[in-house]
């Protein structure tokens, strides 16, 4: 009953604002600069829950997901392991492999030679991270970085691991993070989306990347993410069709706005509504986009931070700073895939390219976020979906090696947004097949980025056929040692 009220409620504001206030499309634009949360969908949550609300004061406004796409091996990056090397081409002891699947490219090998890192590590910072000689401007940032060693997953694919960290779930059709961040917390700029993308590619293997990962799911459609590009049109269909003035474009949008207004008023479906808002988003858009993309106008000392290739469009390096512009802008979720980590082959040549392609950029992030004083209410995460193995797929040879995926540990890292710098969490076994210490469920990281941005990963609900769904799905508990 409760709900009903609060719905009944809610839908009639929004009709008498837009009775009252002449129907047109610059109503509905000061419709949504007034009221933020004029067009959030309603109908299907709890009375409890209102979006826009957090639960608790946050720690991090925004994050800046940098996802490398397709896995990197922790064993290569961030989770040294000397005994490795000991036991060169000795065979995985049954013991510590426990049963466990594997993929159907390894599954018919006759043996499971284990393989050390072909590069070295050192200790950095005073927090002492071991951090492989990979990444020297990741190392010059360590004391900023909380590491997770202990990550692991159910998944063992690429397209179910990847879904399942970024909707909760190994099948599609479900919120992304984003979507879920932007449906319970709205937008901090109303001239650009609460969510946005961006895609790069590296040397090796891409795995794809699918709008699915960025879809709004059963969540309005205003909260699903919107792609930039690194083409002509950053995002597409965003300029007034040719011959069409700007003027004549806001006359259309109004007639439009009319016809959609007449059509929510006979069915009262909230998707007519968000069409409304998406319209408006792009019109405002069209003088937003075109100023965050311009990188030129970055001082030197910035282009020197990420790098040259920074001002090569469609580049890590660039989707890197490209991230920071919009985050500085207020959008509050840039999910960023990296793709081309998929190493089953030739894995030091194809990791040492990777890498040198992403370090300096990821590390010039945070260092430009934390020189701009925005890296505490900024939340940057680093990772892939899931590890690779420490037995040798394919070739055994210290120079030319492959790795299969591993869902039972790999590692990532987190910088800013609440979380506690110079932190090592977790541990791996001896030979990194194992969680050892503190392991970090993948629903675990997610309910911990949540609160991190103010909201209860139990209450952050939408009920749809029948159903209270969430991201993190019925488990997930906040990792508290992770917070600062």
């Amino acid at each position: 009953m409760e709900k009903d009220i609060l719905e009944h409620r809610l839908n009639i504001n929004r009709r008498r604002f837009l009775s009252h206030l002449s129907m047109g499309v610059g109503s509905v634009a000061l419709g949504s600069l007034l009221m933020p949360d004029l067009f959030k969908g309603t109908g299907s949550m709890d009375a409890d829950m209102i979006p826009g609300l957090r639960d608790f004061a946050p720690k991090a406004k925004r994050v800046i997901y940098l996802f490398q796409n397709g896995a990197p091996s922790q064993i290569e990056t961030f989770d040294y392991k000397p005994k490795l090397k000991e036991m060169f081409g000795q065979e995985l002891p049954d013991s510590v492999r426990g049963g466990q699947r594997l993929t159907g490219m390894t599954a018919n090998q006759s043996s499971f030679p284990l393989v050390g890192s072909f590069v070295d590590f050192k200790q950095y910072g005073q927090s002492g991270a071991w951090i492989s000689d990979l990444l020297p401007y990741t190392a010059k940032i360590a004391d900023d970085l909380c590491i997770v060693r202990s990550m692991h997953t159910e998944a063992i694919n690429h397209d179910p691991a990847l879904t399942f960290f970024q909707t909760g779930a190994q099948q599609g059709n479900r919120p992304s993070m984003g979507s879920w961040l932007s449906y319970g917390l709205g937008s901090e700029n109303q001239n650009l989306p609460a969510f946005t993308v961006l895609l790069s590619r590296g040397i090796g293997n891409g795995q794809g990347v699918y709008s699915k990962l960025w879809t709004n799911g059963f969540l309005d459609s205003v909260h699903q993410g919107v792609q930039f590009s690194s083409g002509e049109d950053p995002v597409l269909y965003l300029k007034d069709p040719k011959g069409l003035s700007r003027e004549e474009r806001r006359v259309m949008l109004d007639n439009i706005s009319e016809l959609n207004h007449i059509s929510h008023e006979k069915l009262g479906d909230p998707e007519i509504n968000a069409k409304i808002q998406q319209y408006e988003m792009a019109y405002r858009m069209q003088t937003t986009v075109p100023e965050i993309m311009d990188l030129n106008k970055e001082p030197d000392s910035v282009i020197k931070l990420y790098g040259p290739d920074c001002l090569v469009p469609g580049t890590y390096a660039a989707n890197c700073l490209l991230a920071r512009k919009l985050s500085e802008s207020g959008v509050r979720f840039v999910q960023l895939y990296h793709q081309g980590w998929d190493q089953h082959g030739n894995l030091p040549y194809e990791i040492t390219h990777q890498a040198k392609d992403t370090d300096q950029a990821s590390a010039a992030l945070v260092t430009d976020l934390k020189q701009r004083g925005l890296l505490d209410e900024t939340l940057v995460i680093w990772g892939g979906e899931f590890g690779r193995t420490n037995y040798s797929q394919g070739k055994l040879d210290p120079a030319d090696y492959g790795r299969d995926h591993h869902p039972r540990c790999f590692s990532i890292w987190m910088a800013g947004g609440g979380v506690k710098p110079g932190l090592i969490y977790g541990e791996t076994d001896e030979l990194g097949y194992n969680v050892a210490k503190d392991p970090v469920h993948v629903h675990d990281f997610q309910a911990t980025v949540l609160h991190l941005m103010g909201l209860d990963h139990e209450k952050l609900i939408y009920k749809h056929l029948g159903r209270r769904f969430r991201l993190t799905d019925v488990s997930g508990h906040v990792v508290k040692d992770l917070i600062a």
